[in-house]
């Protein structure tokens, strides 16, 4: 039998770092990079299945009615969002390390789905330097500034209280932060998943 395979969740606020920190985890531990599904339009700099897979409404709907997704949920009231389950337990079942970048709502729902999953939280140094981080991706105005801000907060308080998660990264370095994150799976897999 070869490999067992890890679905590894990072997770945090808008603005905590945690796609950077997926990203360099990927490339550095050779992992597969779930890429979720959404109804949002595609910003300039994304690539299709490569960032997202972008789906109609009525699309994302069909495949939930199917129970497609790992998990799924609408975002900020507006756009939906879900991580396909078939791509991941493929992967999983080929002994890889699969990485979901999602956030806290989702993550909850995995952590009901797949117990076995390592859940990270990525905390942001601090307010200051969160919304500091919010405001030089140059994608918002200030009233979904202070939206984000205000979303970020609560979701960090559900992190830190739910018992969802197994372990906590704190962003203030992100070669640090991505150190951490290998060295938790590479344990995880080292002790067979559990």
């Amino acid at each position: 039998m070869g490999a067992q395979g890890l679905l590894l969740v990072i997770s945090g606020p808008s603005g905590s770092g945690k796609t950077s920190i997926a990203r360099a985890v990927e490339k550095r531990l050779g992992a597969v990079f779930s890429v979720s599904a959404t109804t949002r339009p595609r910003f300039l700099n994304e690539r299709r299945g490569r960032d997202y897979e972008y789906l109609s409404e009525q699309a994302f709907e069909e495949l939930v009615e199917r129970g497609a997704f790992l998990e799924h949920a609408r975002v900020y009231g507006r756009h939906r969002y879900g991580t396909p389950r078939e791509p991941v337990r493929r992967s999983l079942d080929e002994g890889r390390l699969v990485i979901l970048d999602i956030d806290v709502q989702g993550a909850l729902q995995v952590r009901q789905a797949m117990p076995d999953a390592l859940l990270v939280f990525v905390m942001p140094p601090g307010d200051e330097e969160l919304e500091q981080r919010l405001r030089a991706r140059g994608r918002d105005d200030e009233q979904s500034i202070q939206f984000r801000l205000a979303e970020a907060r609560r979701e960090i308080e559900v992190g830190l209280h739910s018992g969802a998660y197994d372990e906590q990264i704190v962003n203030d370095d992100l070669d640090r932060a991505v150190d951490e994150a290998c060295r938790m799976a590479q344990q995880r897999r080292a002790a067979g998943g559990a």
